[in-house]
């Protein structure tokens, strides 16, 4: 049965409508998930016997099973549940100044075969849901509602590819921002991609107010045809002109998300190629400590040569900065928390 989660407000206003209610019931059920965050049509009620009766025939509210959670010593959580078919998929909340986000993933495993990428490790088997995206959101949130706090910001960066998902993520996202439902404000909700072309411009003619951060890594063909076969089938140069083409229809500044891979794509040589490529626009660059994956071969570099590759892009104009490392002493990777479970041949 579908889940009430899977609808949008527009949709959830359109369904009142074609049982004969009024427009606002929708607004009211809508409330009723995301502001009073109830699990049980019973619970709605300012909703005749009647209504809940039809809402309980055609839907259900989903939710998730916990199969474990991690919590490091910097506040960071990481969560694995169990979707209905028993596939693992995890969450991570992070603690920052400025808010609690929530990191989602949007597909069971990834086929895009990042090299030095855990969740890689694990092939897609599915799609998630737009409702399996909402009910990670809502998991965390009503812990949080026993703290009086609230998810501040969404990232979309947790196992898979969104735009390989592009619908489900999109209607996922909407719900979410919606300002009868969570509220979480575009510009706090941000979406990544390795670079899927044909979606990035999708996405750019939109002209959606997330924000869009590229999963880069290398600064030519070469090395980044090695560590991304996406590469392969979108190459910089076709990259790069569908990221000009979404500069200019939104105005809006792009971040590239680079991990330091010692001895790869850590060399002088490297941040030079890098600041040629991203030249004479509004771009920023998130260098990111690598949290190591046995299987994958790949070492982090030190804080040292991190700050030497910093230096390099910031004197020649390009804005960069160093992210900071969150559960490091779990299990960090993305998709790394799964993988270990699968190994001790839980469900996938």
């Amino acid at each position: 049965m579908k889940s009430l989660y899977d609808l949008n407000y527009e949709e959830m206003q359109d369904f009142a409508l074609a049982q004969g209610w009024k427009k606002f019931r929708g607004k009211q059920i809508f409330k009723w998930l995301y502001r009073n965050r109830v699990t049980d049509f019973d619970a709605m009620s300012d909703l005749n016997l009647q209504t809940r009766d039809t809402l309980k025939e055609n839907f259900v509210i989903s939710s998730l099973e916990l199969v474990k959670k991690q919590v490091s010593k910097d506040g960071t959580a990481k969560y694995l549940f169990s979707l209905e078919d028993g596939s693992l998929v995890e969450t991570v909340l992070m603690v920052f100044d400025y808010g609690k986000s929530v990191c989602v993933t949007t597909q069971v495993g990834c086929s895009m075969g990042c090299t030095f990428c855990a969740s890689g490790l694990l092939k897609k088997q599915r799609n998630l849901t737009t409702a399996e995206m909402v009910a990670q959101v809502m998991y965390i949130q009503k812990e949080l509602d026993e703290e009086e706090d609230r998810v501040s910001h969404v990232v979309v960066m947790g196992t898979g590819e969104p735009f390989d998902n592009y619908d489900n993520v999109m209607n996922f996202l909407s719900i979410i921002n919606e300002d009868n439902g969570l509220a979480i404000g575009a510009r706090h909700i941000t979406i990544s991609t390795c670079g899927i072309v044909p979606m990035i411009e999708k996405f750019a003619k939109a002209q959606y107010q997330y924000n869009l951060a590229v999963s880069l890594h290398a600064p030519n063909d070469e090395l980044r045809n090695e560590l991304m076969p996406i590469n392969k089938a979108y190459p910089l140069k076709a990259l790069m002109d569908s990221l000009h083409t979404y500069e200019k229809l939104n105005n809006r500044r792009l971040t590239f998300e680079y991990i330091l891979l010692k001895g790869v794509n850590d060399q002088k040589i490297h941040a030079k190629q890098l600041a040629k490529l991203l030249h004479g626009h509004h771009y920023y660059i998130n260098l990111i400590p690598y949290n190591a994956v046995d299987e994958q071969g790949y070492q982090g570099v030190d804080r040292e040569s991190a700050m030497e590759f910093y230096d390099t892009l910031m004197k020649l104009g390009v804005r960069c900065t160093i992210r900071k490392e969150h559960g490091s002493d779990i299990d960090a990777a993305c998709g790394q928390l799964r993988a270990n479970e699968m190994k001790k041949g839980k469900a996938v």
